[in-house]
């Protein structure tokens, strides 16, 4: 086996053109992170600069997935034979055709293959009007996503705990490398703490897709219901397809509240995070939520829902910085707490920005790939397909 950090790595993604996709974010960080630790990687997808692939557009499920800031990229045979050319390891993000392609070319050609988890079904469900509540839908698309492509790689990338608990209860047999997505360097308290921060208005930011299973709704209820209602402005970062009802309930219930809702890019997103006092998370199913810990990473102080398809809420260090999901009023209960306590607040934003640099850099999270890289390639025995 070649040495370790002269690997060659292919990252295949349907599509890496939007930086406000969770799963975008996280492959093109892991390749700037894998190239610092010497790695060569190539990204091959929709969007890549050297290994673009094709747009294909799916009636009705393009549409739908343009408003998650998704695309899907088309199977190509002849750009995976040039992309995969002199590499050890094809990494696959996603389990749909073009990943499937990628699967059977890398196989053909002898090359190893691992992947990762970053499509959570529930997500999927919840963004699908009355098939949600189909009996066993979920449990189906698991079933799916293994007979497409989990069920034939030994190594399965997973961010959380959780998932790898999801995955097992799904009957997935892989070996699970727990393995968080990590955050840039560049999410960091910079200047917040010699901001003169007294005397104005609490900042209250919510980030990530305007989907229904993000449940923004509830955080605008709660702050309808804060006694210090006036004490504060919010700001909702991300778009998808609940931005028009969410704009609707913020102007009917927060009358007399500054409020913004719309998206933010991602290069504006350190400083606007600096800017928060509580980053407010309030997602039913999540198989991470990089933004939260960009939040703690800024020194923001999280309120995050408890669900028992969030992985989010292990982030919390305080009791106050939970809730039960879809309880608006505990959650305004929580907000009115930080608010009168300033104190703690800037106590426990220092606390939080230390706790994500120590615990969830990203330099920390390519090494712990780079060790599944490694492993996977010396699995398989010279000339075993």
């Amino acid at each position: 086996m070649k040495d370790h950090d002269r690997l060659t790595l292919a990252l295949v993604l349907d599509s890496f053109g939007n930086r406000g996709n969770g799963t975008s974010n996280s492959a093109i960080q892991y390749a700037q992170g894998l190239e610092a630790l010497g790695y060569r990687v190539r990204l091959v997808g929709v969007g890549s600069t050297d290994y673009p692939a094709r747009v294909h557009r799916i009636p009705l499920v393009s549409r739908v997935a343009a408003r998650q800031q998704m695309s899907f990229a088309r199977p190509d045979p002849e750009l995976f034979r040039r992309a995969f050319a002199g590499v050890d390891l094809v990494h696959i993000y996603e389990p749909f055709a073009f990943g499937r392609a990628a699967l059977a070319q890398a196989r053909s050609m002898g090359i190893p293959v691992t992947a990762g988890f970053h499509i959570q079904p529930e997500n999927i469900t919840y963004s699908s009007g009355p098939l949600r509540y189909l009996p066993g839908v979920d449990a189906a698309i698991y079933r799916l996503f293994r007979f497409w492509l989990y069920d034939h790689v030994g190594h399965i990338h997973v961010p959380t705990q959780l998932t790898a608990d999801l995955l097992r209860s799904h009957g997935y047999k892989a070996h699970l490398h727990v393995i968080s997505n990590g955050y840039q360097p560049r999410f960091n308290p910079g200047n917040r703490y010699e901001r003169q921060r007294s005397g104005r208005l609490i900042h209250v930011v919510a980030s990530g897709r305007l989907a229904r299973e993000k449940d923004h709704l509830t955080l605008i209820r709660a702050l309808a219901l804060c006694r210090n209602k006036y004490r504060i402005r919010l700001t909702i970062a991300g778009t998808g397809p609940m931005e028009r009802r969410l704009r609707a309930e913020a102007a009917r219930q927060l009358d007399g509240m500054p409020v913004s809702i719309g998206f933010h890019q991602n290069a504006t997103m350190p400083d606007l995070l600096r800017q928060a006092d509580l980053l407010v998370h309030p997602s039913i199913a999540d198989l991470e939520s990089v933004s939260v810990l960009e939040g703690m990473a800024c020194g923001a102080v999280p309120i995050i829902a408890q669900s028992d398809l969030s992985a989010a809420g292990h982030f919390a260090l305080t009791q106050h910085s939970l809730f039960p999901v879809g309880n608006a009023q505990a959650l305004a209960a929580q907000i009115d707490w930080w608010v009168d306590h300033p104190d703690p607040l800037a106590v426990w934003s220092r606390r939080y920005a230390e706790h994500a640099k120590e615990h969830y850099s990203l330099d920390a999270s390519a090494k712990a790939f780079a060790h599944m890289a490694v492993q996977a390639v010396g699995d398989q025995e010279p000339g075993q397909v």
